[in-house]
């Protein structure tokens, strides 16, 4: 992709990661106006931003899914077309339904910063990526800055409905340049829709953000908290016993489980806690009455615009994070962000008696989230398999989503509960906005600590195979190798999984082929490659290699209907591949080889008992 093509691609894709984030945050300073506007009880207009919330967390891993199998612009312009229609609905609300009919459909957009992600993962050459995900991430908290002062001027001096006019506008902005600039991924799943994992997984989420949420308007001890959190138990439990049976999952469960995976998924939980107290606590501390002593007595466009340089600092902190994860890997960078944000929450703990000290500890906490959300998207695509990113990333933005609805009811709790009396109301102490800082810190530095025990990934580089007609065997200090190119009925396959497998079923190389489609695979252990596998999309490819090597392999990847019989064989007529992949290879009398490195997802099985060596490698990567 040319670079200015490729500049476009990243600029569309951040316009519309902020465009949704701010349709998030919007309605948060009129929230408290709603019963007026609506006429409507303060306790049902909560469902306002509650719809959204629970919309956005069904969508996410659901819209994911539906990327991977059927294109992933197609579904960034399927969300951000309910976004515009739930504007439009919203904007011509003048009751409580329809609003937060329009909300929900505005939610569903939700899964536009993990699909913008993965598409730049599938179209952005390898030294721009790590930057280019950093931005998308940032436009979380860019869009949400830019939305609390905006929302609040609107509140105060216009028509409420301003807002979802201006938010319907933008999204079909930015449908057209993402028609015009974003190229559709050439990388898909496949398979069928898993309709009951979805229904399970939806339920599981609804019962649960609910319980969270609303538990401490219902009472944390009343039958209805307690049975919802009960429901999502029993509904996760068997989402999991579904999904483990599925051929093809909703979410992969064997690729979730897999330890760097659910490291990355925790961490991120806890982040999402620490990265939402600021915006409980800050807000209320700078429009408190100077009554109270602690309180600053700003206005609502004051502490929106007090907020808003830390989100612009999340996006000018990008670029750091994509450096940082260059030079030390994505781990560091996000320890590195944890301690950062910890640091901020310890300022704002110490020092918040004035406006400027509040606005250099959100600058400091909203740097280190910057970081560290830069480098989640980067963890989590180098330990998944392509044709899985947008589902993965989806998971992970549903991770640090949970971890932001516990922050609030955690919040919410304390600050209902520690409180003082001023003027006839209650108000929280400082002592509760103090203890939600340093819980802030404290879950900061517990994402820290998790991210120590993310293994760390070995680089895969391919070989230099030398001079032409170079022995890549050779360049390599002489152990079995194979090179040659990759190539699909369009052109050349670029990044595809190229996996060496020995006579016992262990993987002995692995490499990924270049944007030509060229590779060059070197063998990391003793022994013969007895098979060479190749991974691209939905495509495979196996045959048997014969001799010591080195080995010289062009290969052709064919869709299954183009291929005799509706289940292929490669070059080896031993070796046989199903349309969702590699089902068995087999060679000599009764020798089974489990080729695991190039595995499950949908991935090889076993044709006897042989088991793989490493767990970890079961997707090619």
């Amino acid at each position: 992709m040319a670079a200015s093509r490729a500049s476009w691609l990243v600029g569309v894709l951040a316009l519309a990661g902020i465009v949704v984030s701010l349709q998030q945050t919007i309605v948060i300073p009129l929230v408290p106006q709603f019963p007026r506007l609506l006429d409507a009880d303060p306790a049902d207009t909560a469902w306002v931003v509650t719809a959204t919330l629970l919309a956005s967390a069904v969508a996410t891993p659901v819209v994911g899914r539906l990327a991977d199998m059927f294109g992933k612009r197609r579904m960034l312009l399927f969300c951000l077309g309910t976004l515009v229609v739930g504007s439009v609905i919203g904007a011509l609300s003048e009751s409580l339904v329809p609003l937060v009919v329009g909300r929900a459909l505005q939610g569903l957009a939700a899964g536009v910063v993990p699909l913008g992600i993965s598409l730049m993962r599938d179209q952005l050459p390898a030294e721009r990526l790590g930057s280019a995900t950093a931005l998308m991430s940032a436009s979380l908290g860019v869009g949400g800055a830019l939305g609390l002062p905006l929302s609040a001027f609107v509140a105060q001096s216009l028509n409420w409905h301003v807002l979802f006019w201006a938010g319907g506008a933008l999204g079909l902005v930015t449908a057209a340049l993402v028609l015009t600039t974003v190229p559709e991924s050439p990388h898909r799943a496949g398979g069928r829709f898993d309709l009951l994992g979805a229904l399970l997984l939806s339920a599981t989420l609804v019962c649960l953000l609910l319980a969270v949420s609303k538990g401490g308007t219902w009472g944390w001890a009343s039958a209805t908290t307690p049975t919802l959190f009960v429901v999502a138990a029993l509904a996760l439990l068997s989402w999991a016993m579904w999904e483990l049976r599925r051929t093809e999952p909703l979410v992969d469960l064997r690729v979730s489980r897999r330890r760097q995976v659910l490291l990355i998924n925790s961490a991120s939980a806890v982040f999402g806690f620490s990265m939402f107290a600021m915006s409980l606590v800050f807000p209320q501390l700078l429009q408190l009455p100077a009554e109270t002593g602690y309180g600053l007595g700003q206005s609502i466009v004051v502490a929106g615009l007090v907020l808003a340089p830390g989100g612009l600092c999340m996006m000018a902190m990008s670029p750091v994070s994509a450096r940082i994860s260059a030079a030390s890997g994505p781990r560091t960078t996000l320890m590195v962000g944890a301690v950062v944000v910890a640091a901020g929450y310890g300022l704002g703990a110490v020092l918040h008696a004035e406006v400027w000290q509040l606005l250099v500890s959100s600058v400091v906490i909203s740097s280190g989230i910057g970081l560290a959300y830069g480098a989640m998207p980067s963890l989590i695509m180098a330990a998944v398999p392509v044709a899985q990113t947008a589902s993965a990333n989806s998971l992970n933005n549903l991770m640090r989503a949970i971890g932001t609805s516990t922050a609030s009811a955690v919040a919410g709790v304390l600050l209902a509960q520690m409180t003082t009396t001023m003027a006839g109301a209650e108000v929280p102490t400082e002592a509760a906005f103090v203890v939600v800082m340093v819980l802030g810190a404290g879950a900061a530095l517990v994402a820290m600590a998790i991210t120590v025990f993310i293994p760390p990934r070995r680089a895969e580089r391919a070989p230099d195979p030398g001079p032409a007609g170079a022995d890549p065997g050779t360049a390599a200090g002489g152990r079995p190798a194979a090179s040659g190119t990759v190539r699909h009925r369009d052109g050349d396959a670029g990044d595809a999984v190229v996996t060496l497998v020995g006579p016992d079923g262990a993987t002995v190389g692995r490499s990924r082929t270049g944007r030509d489609g060229a590779f060059a695979v070197v063998a990391d252990g003793a022994g013969t490659a007895d098979l060479l596998v190749v991974r691209w999309g939905e495509l495979s490819h196996a045959e048997r290699l014969a001799g010591p090597g080195p080995h010289r392999r062009d290969v052709l990847l064919e869709p299954a209907s183009r291929r005799a019989g509706g289940e292929p064989s490669a070059s080896g007529s031993d070796v046989r591949i199903t349309p969702t992949g590699v089902a068995r290879a087999r060679w000599g009398r009764d020798r089974p080889v489990l080729p695991n490195g190039c595995g499950r997802s949908p991935g090889f099985r076993a044709a006897g008992s042989v088991r793989a060596r490493d767990q970890r490698e079961r997707t090619g990567r």
